[in-house]
This record gives structure tokens, sequence and C-alpha cells, in this order.
């Protein structure tokens, strides 16, 4: 998944949209960092950043964490086939064309934490 938006991402925005009490932590450099969220007193990464945001999430939690920080940046979180996820009325969502997938209620998978998806 990436993070998109018109204009491209800066990464004095990303630092800003991560800071503070968003629940975000960005660890390195202009070049090469990743995006923490934090939950149960532990960090788990969420996104990598490498001039652009990418995420590969391996739980409701991680995409739940991603759309929070696309939202934060006024982008949108695209997946690999062109499906957009996101937040709406308190609930996480993919739309791929007509279709809806409803994730569950934001606040229920944040406190439920990163629980990875079973193969």
């Amino acid at each position: 998944m990436r993070v998109h938006r018109e204009p491209p991402l800066a990464y004095a925005e990303l630092t800003a949209a991560t800071g503070g009490d968003a629940g975000f932590a960005l660890r390195g450099t202009a070049e090469t960092g990743e995006v923490l969220a934090r939950h149960g007193g532990a960090e788990h990464s969420v996104a990598t950043w490498q001039g652009r945001l990418y995420g590969r999430p391996a739980s409701d939690w991680e995409v739940a964490q991603l759309a929070r920080l696309a939202d934060l940046l006024g982008a949108r979180l695209v997946g690999e086939d062109g499906e957009r996820y996101g937040v709406r009325d308190g609930i996480v969502e993919q739309v791929n064309g007509d279709a809806t997938y409803e994730f569950g209620k934001l606040e229920e998978i944040l406190d439920a934490g990163p629980a990875q998806w079973s193969a």
C-alpha cells in the first residue's frame, strides 16, 4: 500500500504529522525511515519512508493506522490493485469500484492491537 497525495508528500510534512499526540513516531532521515505506532507500551512499524510512504500491513490494526496516517496527511491510502482504504464515519473500509468491505470500527480495531492475520 502507498500513501498518495498531489502534490507529493514532503518529509517535513510527515515529520509534522507524526509528532504530537497523533500516536505516531518517525525514525530515520529524509532519505529513509519508518513510521511507528504505539500500542500496549510498544512501538510497531506501520510504514516505510523512502521519498514516498509505503506500508505492508499484516493486520487490521496496521491498515487502520495507515488509514489514520493518510487522513492526517490529507492523502489517500491506495492498495496494489488501486483499491482505496480509509476511515468513514468511524469505520475502517476498503473501496474497490462499487464494492465496499468494512474492516470494523476504528476504535475497536485500535484497541485490539496489532494481532497478525492468520494465513
